[in-house]
């Protein structure tokens, strides 16, 4: 996910809506016996282009989503939203995880699943069509998806890195 086009975020940001994606229960096995803590994994946006993730653990629930959002704070990128979709197709990779991207015509709504699902709806992605293939392991979908995402560039930005107008990119 290092590319130079990503785009860091402060999280001043006070409109930011959090989605839990996953809460697992992981026990450590220890001399005195089992000791049981929670690994919870949120995704916080603003559903206007503004999206990240983070992870938290904790011996209790509340807690640990209440560090995974922190953490979620912390890792804020901007994303390209044009007219509700993505500008193009592209694909994300994780560990064992790959996903794909695809924009759609208004109205056709979030097709993707669950752990994808909460990544574009807090980026604020109201129509696409997204594919997951490979391990499906909400943890590493949800980095693969927030890798597909940091790769999208909008027009202005292909225009900019090439050198050209924004109308040599659409004709040219």
């Amino acid at each position: 996910m290092s590319n130079a086009n990503v785009k860091k975020v402060k999280s001043s940001d006070t409109e930011l809506k959090d989605k839990l994606v996953s809460i697992q229960r992981v026990t450590k096995v220890t001399k005195g016996g089992r000791t049981f803590t929670f690994s919870a994994i949120v995704v916080v946006g603003n559903e206007k282009g503004v999206v990240g993730y983070g992870l938290g653990k904790a011996k209790e629930v509340t807690e640990a989503i209440t560090k995974g959002i922190d953490d979620a704070k912390k890792n804020l990128i901007k994303v390209p939203v044009h007219k509700g979709t993505v500008p193009h197709s592209q694909h994300g990779k994780y560990s064992g995880s790959y996903v794909f991207l695809k924009p759609a015509s208004h109205g056709t709504g979030v097709i993707a699943g669950g752990a994808m699902r909460a990544v574009l709806e807090s980026a604020g992605v109201t129509d696409v069509l997204a594919k997951s293939k490979g391990s499906s392991n909400p943890h590493n979908v949800v980095k693969a998806t927030m890798d597909a995402l940091t790769q999208m560039r909008d027009a202005a930005t292909v225009a900019a890195q090439r050198g050209i107008s924004l109308d040599k990119v659409f004709n040219g």
